[in-house]
């Protein structure tokens, strides 16, 4: 970085910046961690599947969105207590790490 006459920072054209981020609970590593592959993964069908389990297959990364297919508004909390009934990226879609969201009602239920 460069420093103007009034002592901004400018970078030079052309110039790269590589950003990296953490969930606001983590603490940044020491050193950058290589991102996971890219390529060859798909999203299982997990409707009809616990949420839980359907959680617990994917990355410990993983940014993921429950939300009441009820219609209620209610909150997953326990999320044992939930079976999932639609869920996006669709099954078999290409998984790239991108974020998941489940739609879910709780246990006995019938998904809408």
């Amino acid at each position: 970085m460069l420093a103007d006459a009034a002592g901004r920072c400018r970078r030079p054209r052309g110039t790269t910046l590589d950003f990296g981020a953490v969930k606001l609970a983590e603490t940044c590593p020491s050193a950058d961690v290589e991102p996971p592959p890219k390529t060859g993964r798909t999203m299982p069908d997990f409707v009809g599947k616990g949420l839980a389990a359907a959680r617990d297959s994917l990355p410990r990364d993983a940014s993921v969105t429950n939300k009441d297919a009820s219609g209620r508004g209610r909150i997953v909390i326990l999320e044992s207590d939930w079976t999932v009934c639609a869920q996006t990226p669709r099954p078999g879609a290409a998984y790239h790490g991108q974020p998941v969201t489940f739609s879910a009602v709780k246990i006995g239920e019938r998904c809408p």
